[in-house]
């Protein structure tokens, strides 16, 4: 393949720009896909010959007989969670001869840039939360690349896998309330991510359910440097709180480790949760109450899901949802250990 403009290799986004076409069109041209104008045809015809384009996924093909390559895009990498993630994709991906391709957004100054770039040397997409904007989804969409998004809400056209998080939040708020605790609060954003939006939601239905007036979110960053600042300012001040339901566990490790520094003792003055269920949860004292997601296995069914898509095994879009688990422990003035299913949905 030539090399672009830049001295990277041609993309279709190269030659749908020198046609003055869309990515629909030119896919659909080169593709040999759907009703196009002999116009349109001629247009992309001439842009790929004076490109030297030829389509990666193509040349790969016929040189290494259908060797799939994923295209993986996070909005980050910072973290426990992701590194589950990655784990089940990357041992499903092994075990079935596909190669994976990881582009990070978060800090990238260009990543629609890399996005094209990705597009183009892998056979299929896989994007978790908010890495991309809707917009680009859809663009992959109508370039007919096939997408599997994880954490994020079903995209019409796209595969989805995304664990429960709104009847486990409202579960574990349920306990709470049960257990005496009426002065919540939750804490982390629900812009961040579709995951802490359910999260939030779940929280909220619970107090709606109970009478009693739901909070504003406490919009920090969901990380351990924002968990112990946020405990800080809690320390100062006189605001009446008995719980904290966090939005993950980094929130809530820093938290519950601030407070203890501060004086304020767990579960007796306040409850801490967090969510994830990380390797640190049962190690802490008190251990912390949270919500485990089967994190690995979401990666490993993204991995799965793309490759039906790739395959042609499977034509039509399905949203798979996994289940979640509240795991009960001694921040919430559980004994340790205990369990509890939560309902899946989906």
């Amino acid at each position: 393949m030539a090399s672009g403009p830049t001295g990277r290799p041609t993309t279709i986004y190269d030659v749908a720009a020198l046609a003055k076409l869309s990515i629909a069109t030119v896919s659909r041209v080169l593709q040999g896909t759907g009703p196009v104008s002999a116009k349109a045809r001629a247009r992309v015809d001439q842009a790929a010959r004076e490109l030297n384009y030829v389509p990666l996924r193509a040349a790969r093909s016929l040189a290494v007989q259908r060797h799939e390559a994923h295209g993986l895009v996070l909005p980050d990498l910072a973290g426990p969670f992701y590194g589950d993630l990655l784990m089940g994709y990357e041992r499903w991906a092994g075990e079935h001869g596909q190669s994976v391709i990881l582009t990070v957004t978060h800090g990238n100054p260009d990543p629609a840039r890399n996005l094209r770039d990705l597009a183009g040397r892998v056979d299929g997409i896989v994007v978790h939360g908010n890495a991309l904007d809707l917009p680009a989804v859809q663009d992959l969409r109508r370039a007919n690349v096939p997408v599997v998004l994880v954490a994020h809400p079903p995209v019409t056209g796209c595969d989805s896998v995304r664990t429960e998080s709104a009847t486990s939040a409202e579960q574990l708020t349920n306990r709470l309330l049960e257990h005496g605790r009426k002065n919540l609060l939750f804490v982390g954003d629900p812009a961040s991510s579709y995951d802490v939006s359910e999260r939030y939601a779940g929280f909220s239905a619970a107090l709606r359910a109970h009478g009693l007036e739901v909070p504003k979110p406490e919009r920090v960053p969901l990380t351990e440097a924002a968990g112990a600042a946020f405990a800080l300012t809690l320390l100062e001040t006189t605001i009446e709180v008995d719980g904290l339901v966090c939005a993950n566990d980094e929130l809530a490790l820093a938290i519950l480790k601030t407070l203890g520094e501060g004086g304020v003792t767990v579960p007796d003055q306040v409850v801490v949760t967090g969510w994830d269920d990380v390797m640190a949860a049962r190690y802490v004292r008190p251990g912390l109450t949270t919500v485990r997601q089967p994190m690995a296995e979401l990666g490993r069914l993204a991995a799965q899901r793309l490759h039906e898509r790739i395959s042609g095994e499977r034509t039509r879009a399905r949203n798979d949802v996994l289940g979640t688990e509240l795991v009960l422990r001694g921040s919430c003035g559980t004994g340790p250990g205990e369990t509890q299913a939560a309902r899946s949905t989906g």
